[in-house]
Parts: structure tokens; C-alpha cells; sequence
């Protein structure tokens, strides 16, 4: 809900002296009781110690206050409504607007509430403009108030401020006003270190990047049940895996009725908690408000009345509250928990203890030991849970043997170094009982405490990561953490056994996807993942993943490009993935005159020149580049190619710092040796990974200059043919049934778009490949097929032969014999493989098309 900033804006000192003297006066009157624990963020959730704590909260206030200025100033009415709150199941409260005394807070300690004490930086806004020195006396203020309540076990967190209005935002920028926040979260924190700090957007300002924040807070009102669920599934993709809390819900009684404003704050409660939000806050508990020097009476949207009547939504609140997450009557279904473990010896304790511990009415755990020769078995034995041992066949294989042992309808994996959250089954289940999905993935979080070697891995490139689609649907969900109907996998012929280590979640995932099934991701089924904790394994990891993708490519070759790079139709999400180079700036969606409602951020998709510096090919470039300059020892004007080497080799490292940059270290303070030694390390393996992915690629085969297909010789000029056929068919099925007899000759078959004028493409490389273009004449008896076929030489493969050429002629008008040969020998190959791979490709579509005809299609 919007509010509107004060008429005027008062002086510095009158309002740091307005925040500290009520404190002053209730830290003194206030009665000392035994400490709690505070709560702290783990992963999407709070937690007071080890429990799990979900946010049931209403806001409270603004009051009108007394001849002093002071808001909460009557203790006994502030009693009556926590005491009335606690019994109806609340356990939070919102102070949005007045820095609250201390005593309000000891009071919550009393009655078993925790506070979000608002800041109010939005109303300070007007000094970044007004007065040169204004952010510094903000950050005077915002330090007193902080002051007054550091450190109490009753507060729940700091909100730096409630809804900058848009206009102001527009005004001063987006990238100011992120560093208004940043520098307001990092004074509260110099005040209370173990203090949460959040603050409270709303869609109109959705554009704001606040990485820093240790939660993310929205207010949003929606009447429509579909619209609200689609825009939490947004809200969760921009809080990453950080908790999400809806800091404001509600629904006005005057206008819309007391019952249709219960019926609303109960879906409204229960479809935010299922969508794994950590808490809500309902807008408010009293309809008693007050704002800008009036009583606000043309609003009804509190639970209960100015006299504090309870409304029906009160009881409405009440109930939902006490189902959360999710109502114990739904018909959850039984889910097998497969953990595949090979030598997991060190960390698959956490994994089953962290299983036994789920809250989850009906489940098994099923470890398969793939041959593990350390103590994993007997570990595995302490423990309910099925096992079954097998010799070593690879992970894929486990994962069927698991399945096949499932007694589940649904069966769910987790790797041997991960442990869930309690309510992973939970989620992962609601998402199966409300879509068709046939599988369902969620977030993996690296877990704090190991070590520090393992938090830089954690922000390095190549982890497991989810890609989407949309906001709720997935292309791939990671190994780690998915879940399956066990019908649907069945259905498919489970694991691809061939992938011993890594790429059997992406093999299986493609393959749902072509039986017609979607996946679904669920951001609150979260597991902790540890990640690998030495360079070496790393190392290995990283290898071990480049040889998975050459051999997804060989199953899968038309979801790769020419060079080998997997082309996903959705958007990757992970903390480790490096940052292209972007030429075009973001831009934000303001609306005309900057009214809309929704003003979402824009990025551009990385260009093919941004991001090719990522690539592990980009190191054989490098390599090529040096082997040129040396040439330049023997033929000068090859020396002119030393600055192109230099700007090759620069950009890896520039992404690697670019990215770093971005990377935070909870646990090493800023501007420390600490900080600095793990930004060194996690740009190091963003140098490293790319290095241990190719040559990975480069051991099982996938290299820039493969041919896919058999050399024959066969025509390099247009083709046309025909077939006729008795059976009449509607050339889009002609075209498939061409499509599968062409992949049937293990072919890496394209279909052309919309915009191309031509139907099929067989790509044998990079260099080379072959279209086809069908038309079909109806007659009487039957059809007539026509077919032309040609090969397509992309502009590559013959610029790069024309430039060595050149290279190599002038050498040789130099005399510079040695030279010659070694760029001559060049253009002879890439000019040799163009004409081998584009062969290649003609050959095969003339096999396909003649088994068609023998076939008497």
C-alpha cells in the first residue's frame, strides 16, 4: 500500500531528538526479563535456534499520538492488544511508520511476539536532494534509533524504510537509491551486528536491486487468488534464496463486507505460505489509524474494530495461521527419498539425519550404496532406512535401482552431501497436488560453517543450478534436488545408464519434455548442498561435467550449437554463474509519466560476443593466438597480433573480477585480509573452471572441429528430387516422419523457424551442414513429394579459410618459408573440413530420403 511522505520535512536534530527521548524514558521504566534467542535467516527461512520460525504478523500502528509526539504511549491498551493477539495465534508484529519505545517491545517479549521496527528512510528521502550533507545526518538518525532497541531478544528485524514513492525513485535514479539503502543497512548493522535488515518494496519500485538485505519484504495487495499466486512465484525469483515475507496483505471491510474481506485474508494467508513465503504480515490489526495529523475512517482493514471488537477475519486469520504451511487434511501422497551414495562416508550423516527430521506424514528413505568401499553401509545401517548395496555401475544406474525399490508414487532424489530442509517433502508434494508436472526441483543452498575454500567454490561457476522457463516452470532441475512422478519415469525407461557421474538429471529432464510433460520448481523445497571444499576436487567436478556434456551432445545434438555449447531456452539461476560483457543497458519498465502499478527491471540477453570470453573455447583461441605471435619471430607482421592475445587473455580475467565483485562473504567482515584472500580464490576458479570444462569436452570428444556423420562423397550443389506416394499425408507430418528417419542415421537434425525458408537442417559441424526445403502437390492417386536439398556453409568456416590464405600469401611474398607453411597448412584444413562436413550432411539426407523410398513412404 502506498503512503504519501509528510507535508514538510522536519530538521536533523529535531528528529534524531524525537527518536531518542521516548527510548531514554521506557529503557528506564522497563522491567527485565529472561533473554530469547534471536532469530537469524537460514536459506528461505528464519529460525529461533534449530525451529523453524514462520512469520504470523499484523502491522500495528500508526496511533495517534500524545501531547509529547509519542505513538505507543498507552501501556495498558499496548497490553491488551499483544495479550489479545497471542491468544488468536499471532507471533509478530509490524511497526511500519513511528520508531516504537523499547518498552512496546518488552512488552512482545512478554506475550511471545517478535517486532519489525520500521526506520523510516523513506521519509528522509527529501535530504538526499535538499542538502548536500544530508545522507550523513540520516545515517545520524537512522543510528539512534537503533540504539534504542540493538540487541533485544523481542525484535525481529530492522525495515529500513516502507515504500519509497515511485516518483521520488524515478527522480533520484535507481542506482542512488540502492546506495541510500546500502549505506543505511551497513549503518545499522555497525550498531547491531546480529540484527536482521530488510526493507519493504512494493511492485511499483520492483526495479530495485538490493542484494545486500538479509530478507526481502513486499507489500502487495491483490483481489484476484491466480494473480496474487503468479505474482509470488515473481517476488520468490527475485529474493534468490533469501526469505520472502509479505510485509503487507489485506482487504478493506467498509467496501468489500466483513465476510468477503474474511473469505479474501484467508486465501490471501494460505496461498502466500504455500508459495514458500518464511511469513505475512495482514494490514492491520485495529481499523483505529492514523496518518498525517488525521484519524483515518474511511478504511475498515483491520481484524478487529477501533474498540478492538474482533471482525470475522480476525478468526479467519486465526485459523489459517495455525495450518501453516499447508492445511493437514490434504491427501498428501507417499514419496520414496532415494539418496545414491559412492563412499559418501563423510557426509552422508547429515543427509539421514537431516531426512529422519522432516516434517512429512508419509515417506521412506532408500539408500543405494553403488559400491562404496569406505563405511558408508555401515553408517547408512544407524538409521531407518532401506539399503541396498550394488557393485560400482554409476550414478544413473543407482538412481533406477532406487526407483525400481520405490514404493512411492512420487520418488525423490538427494545427493549424499545434501540435507533438506524440514518441509522439503512438504513443498515438493503441494507442487504435484495442484499441477500436472511430472517432475518438480527447488533451490540447492550452499550451507555456512565449510570452511572457506568451500563458501568461494559456492560462488564460483559451475554448480548445480535450475534453469526456467517462466517463474514456476523449469527446462532442468538439478540431481540434487528433484522429484518425480514414478509413472512418468517409468514411463520414459528411468536413468540413461551410460552417465556414471553427471548429466543424467539433464538427460532425463529432455526427455520428460519430449513426451509431452512439464517440470515445475518449487522455491522453498530447498536442500543445503555442500559444496566441494579443495581446488582439486573441484577441479575434478569440473572435468567430470565437461565430459557429461560431450556425451549429452552426442544424444542430444540439437540442443547444442555449432561449437558445442548447450543452447537453453530458459533463464540459468545460480549464485556462481559468471556475468557476461553487456553493451546495452538495463532498462526499467516506468510506465507513462511513470504511473504504472508493476515497474519491473529489464536486462537484455547476453550477446554471442559477451559472453564468448566464458567459454572453455575461448582458452583454444588463446592458444592459437600465442602459437601466431611466435610465428611473428619468423614473419614480422605477425607480431601486430600481440595486442588482439593481450585483449583475449585480459577479458576471462576481467569477467572473473567482474563477477567476484558481485560474490558476498557473510563471514569474512569488508575491507578485511579475509575478504580479500576468498575474492582472489573465487576469481582464480572462475579462471579455472572454464580450463577443467574443456578439457573434459576435449577427453570425450566434443571439440569445435567434430564432424557428426560418415565422409562419403556425395554432390556439393543443390539437389532436387521427388517421391510419390499413394498415402496422403500433411506435409508436417511428411516433415517429421523425415525428421526421425534422418536422426535415425545419427543425424543432428534442426528444425527451421519461423522466419526461414527452408524446412530441415542436418549439421555435421561447425563448419559445414545441409537444408532442406519441402513442397507437396495433391493429386487424385496420391501425393506428389518435391525435395531440394543444398549445403549451407556458415560465414566462419570460409572467412577464416580466406584469412589464413591471405596470411600465408603474403608470408610467402616475404620469403618467410616457415610461416607460409604453418598458415598454409591452416587454410588447407579448416578448407578440408568445411568440404568434409558439408559432404557429410548431403550424404546423409540422401540416405534418409532413399530408405524413405524403399521404404514406400
Amino acid at each position: 500500500m502506498s503512503t504519501a511522505p509528510p507535508a514538510s520535512t522536519p530538521s536533523s536534530d529535531a528528529l534524531i531528538a524525537q527518536a531518542i527521548a521516548p527510548g531514554i524514558t521506557r529503557v528506564i521504566t522497563s522491567t527485565s526479563v529472561p533473554v530469547r534467542v534471536r532469530t537469524h535467516v537460514r536459506g528461505k527461512f528464519l529460525f529461533t535456534g534449530d525451529e523453524k520460525f514462520y512469520v504470523r504478523g499484523v502491522t500495528y500502528g500508526a496511533f495517534r499520538p500524545d501531547a509529547s509526539g509519542h505513538e505507543y504511549h498507552d501501556q495498558d491498551v499496548i497490553e491488551r492488544d499483544f495479550a489479545q493477539m497471542a491468544a488468536n495465534g499471532i507471533n509478530s508484529v509490524r511497526i511500519p511508520h513511528t520508531m516504537p519505545p523499547r518498552s512496546l517491545l518488552d512488552a512482545a517479549q512478554r506475550h511471545g511476539l517478535r517486532v519489525m521496527v520500521g526506520l523510516s528512510a523513506e521519509q528522509y528521502v527529501g535530504f538526499l536532494i535538499d542538502r548536500k550533507k544530508g545522507l550523513s545526518e540520516i545515517e545520524a538518525l537512522v543510528r539512534a534509533k537503533v540504539r534504542i532497541c540493538a540487541g533485544h531478544p523481542a525484535l525481529l528485524c530492522y525495515a529500513l524504510g516502507n515504500e519509497i514513492p515511485a516518483p521520488m525513485a524515478r527522480w533520484l535514479g535507481r542506482r542512488k537509491i540502492e546506495r541510500y539503502l546500502e549505506r543505511l543497512y551497513r549503518t545499522v548493522k555497525e550498531e547491531d551486528p546480529d540484527g536482521l535488515v530488510t526493507y519493504v518494496n512494493y511492485p511499483t519500485t520492483e526495479y530495485l536491486h538490493l542484494p545486500f538485505l538479509d530478507l526481502v519484504c513486499f507489500n502487495v495487495y491483490l483481489e484476484s487468488q491466480e494473480r496474487f499466486e503468479a505474482y509470488l512465484e515473481r517476488l520468490q525469483n527475485i529474493a534468490g534464496d533469501r526469505p520472502l515475507i509479505m510485509s503487507e496483505l489485506g482487504l478493506d471491510s467498509l467496501r468489500n463486507g466483513e465476510g468477503t474481506q474474511a473469505r479474501s485474508l484467508d486465501w490471501q494467508v494460505r496461498t502466500a505460505f504455500a508459495a514458500g513465503c518464511a511469513g505475512v504480515f495482514v494490514f492491520s490489526w485495529t481499523d483505529e489509524w492514523y496518518r498525517h495529523g488525521h484519524d483515518v475512517e474511511e478504511w475498515g482493514f483491520g481484524l478487529t474494530g477501533a474498540d478492538r471488537s474482533p471482525k470475522p477475519s480476525l478468526r479467519a486469520v486465526r485459523e489459517s495461521f495455525a495450518e501453516v504451511p499447508f492445511s493437514p487434511n490434504l491427501p498428501w501422497p507417499r514419496i520414496s527419498v532415494v539418496v545414491c551414495t559412492y563412499n559418501g562416508a563423510r557426509t552422508i550423516h547429515d543427509c539421514l539425519d537431516g531426512l529422519e527430521q522432516l516434517a512429512y506424514p508419509d515417506y521412506e528413505v532408500i539408500v543405494v550404496d553403488d559400491g562404496s568401499t569406505d563405511t558408508t553401509a555401515a553408517i547408512a545401517l544407524q538409521y531407518d532406512c532401506r539399503l541396498i548395496r550394488t557393485e560400482n555401475r554409476g550414478l544413473a544406474s543407482a538412481r533406477n535401482t532406487g526407483l525400481k525399490a520405490a514404493t512411492g508414487e512420487i520418488v525423490a532424489y538427494i545427493d549424499d552431501d545434501a540435507y533438506p530442509d524440514p518441509h522439503w517433502l512438504t513443498y515438493l508434494a503441494a507442487r504435484f497436488l495442484r499441477t500436472p508436472d511430472a517432475g518438480v526441483g527447488g533451490p540447492n543452498i550452499a550451507p555456512p560453517g565449510d570452511g572457506p575454500i568451500a563458501e568461494c567454490v559456492a560462488r564460483a561457476p559451475g554448480g548445480p543450478v535450475h534453469v526456467l522457463l517462466s517463474d514456476c516452470q523449469a527446462e532442468h532441475i538439478p540431481g540434487c534436488n528433484m522429484a518425480f512422478r514414478k509413472a512418468c519415469l517409468e514411463a520414459i525407461g528411468g536413468f540413461d545408464p551410460q552417465f556414471r557421474a553427471a548429466g543424467d538429471d539433464v538427460d532425463v529432464c529432455w526427455r520428460l519434455q519430449g513426451n509431452g510433460w512439464t517440470l515445475g520448481f518449487s522455491p522453498a523445497a530447498v536442500v543445503w548442498h555442500h559444496r566441494r571444499n579443495s581446488v582439486r576436487t573441484y577441479w575434478k567436478q569440473q572435468v567430470g561435467y565437461g565430459r557429461a556434456e560431450a556425451m549429452l551432445e552426442r544424444k542430444w545434438p540439437e540442443k547444442y550449437n555449432g561449437p558445442g555449447h548447450v543452447r537453453w531456452a530458459g533463464r540459468i539461476y545460480s549464485s556462481g554463474v559468471t556475468h557476461a560483457f553487456r553493451w546495452r543497458r538495463t532498462r526499467i519498465y516506468h510506465g507513462i509519466w511513470g504511473l504504472a502499478p508493476y515497474q519491473s527491471l529489464y536486462e537484455p540477453a547476453p550477446s554471442l560476443l559477451g559472453s564468448l570470453p566464458q567459454m572453455p573455447e575461448w582458452h583454444l583461441m588463446i592458444v592459437i593466438l600465442i602459437g601466431l605471435s611466435a610465428l611473428g619471430f619468423v614473419w614480422y607482421p605477425l607480431k601486430f597480433l600481440l595486442p588482439l592475445l593481450i585483449g583475449a587473455a585480459l577479458s576471462p580475467l576481467a569477467q572473473a573480477c567482474l563477477s567476484t565483485a558481485d560474490a558476498s562473504f557473510p563471514d569474512a567482515p569488508p575491507r578485511s585480509a579475509a575478504r580479500l584472500k576468498r575474492c582472489l580464490l573465487t576469481a582464480a576458479l572462475h579462471l579455472l573452471q572454464p580450463l577443467a570444462r574443456l578439457r573434459g569436452r576435449l577427453q570425450e570428444g566434443l571439440t569445435p572441429w567434430r564432424c557428426r556423420g560418415t565422409f562419403q562423397p556425395a554432390k556439393l550443389w543443390p539437389v532436387t528430387t521427388s517421391m510419390w506416394s499413394e498415402h496422403w499425408q500433411a506435409p508436417d507430418r511428411r516433415l517429421k516422419s523425415i525428421e526421425a528417419t534422418l536422426r535415425g542415421e545419427g543425424a543432428c537434425v534442426l528444425v527451421g523457424g519461423e522466419h526461414d525458408r527452408w524446412d530441415l537442417e542436418v549439421r555435421c559441424g561447425f563448419f559445414g551442414s545441409a537444408r532442406l526445403l519441402l513442397g507437396v502437390e495433391d493429386h487424385g492417386g496420391g501425393q506428389l513429394v518435391r525435395l531440394r536439398y543444398w549445403p549451407d556453409v556458415p560465414a566462419l568456416g570460409p572467412f577464416l579459410t580466406l584469412g589464413f590464405t591471405t596470411l600465408a600469401l603474403g608470408a610467402l611474398h616475404d620469403h618467410a618459408w616457415p610461416a607460409a607453411a604453418v598458415l598454409g597448412l591452416v587454410a588447407l584444413l579448416l578448407m578440408l573440413r568445411t568440404l568434409e562436413q558439408c559432404m557429410a550432411a548431403m550424404a546423409t539426407i540422401a540416405r534418409g530420403l532413399k530408405r524413405l523410398r524403399d521404404g514406400g513412404a
